[in-house]
């Protein structure tokens, strides 16, 4: 959803709402191999230390979405769990307009050494596909990182005219979302 303006909570929890009960935009739910055809394809990784007490910082910035404390973005709502079926949207600033994009958790993963959670786009987002964010701590060197994996592709009309545009906004998310989770892990 496009729009010239910020929309209020209200327009916010709405359409959450309106998305609650419709299907993911994409096949292949929670699972990545391979990749559908079609689909751009993001992998972007950062080590964030070594150790248990970085591990579980890491563990616990992520049950507080801080990948999305981010200047130009606003997650609505941050105190939603995470937890298979839980929705959240996300609020973005850019190029002088927002853009509003709907997203449920389609399932979680909690490992001894790894934690996160994959979630996937619904109707009223831009792109189609889903996206992937982990911490895991390395047993061979105590090393610990935060991953973030997805696959996209244009959904609606304004994403496909504007998929230059839309590219460099997901790269510039992945850059600033590691530098969120590094800042919060380490603190």
């Amino acid at each position: 959803m496009f729009l010239l303006d910020r929309p209020s909570d209200e327009v916010i929890s709405s359409l959450l709402n309106s998305q609650r009960q419709l299907p993911f935009t994409y096949e292949a739910v929670g699972d990545w191999s391979p990749p559908p055809r079609g689909y751009t394809i993001d992998h972007n990784r950062i080590r964030l230390g070594t150790g248990e007490r970085v591990f579980r910082k890491a563990v616990e910035s992520i049950n507080r979405w801080e990948m999305f404390n981010i200047v130009w973005l606003r997650l609505c709502w941050p105190n939603v769990p995470i937890e298979a079926g839980s929705m959240v949207a996300v609020l973005a600033h850019h190029f002088g307009f927002w853009s509003l994009h709907a997203c449920r958790i389609a399932c979680v993963i909690d490992e001894n050494r790894r934690f996160g959670f994959t979630y996937g786009t619904l109707p009223e987002h831009a792109e189609r596909g889903q996206e992937q964010f982990t911490v895991e701590w390395l047993t061979e060197d105590g090393s610990v990182w935060y991953d973030i994996l997805a696959y996209s592709r244009p959904n609606h009309l304004p994403a496909s005219l504007g998929y230059p545009l839309t590219r460099m906004l997901q790269k510039r998310f992945a850059r600033d979302s590691m530098r969120a989770i590094q800042r919060s892990a380490n603190r």
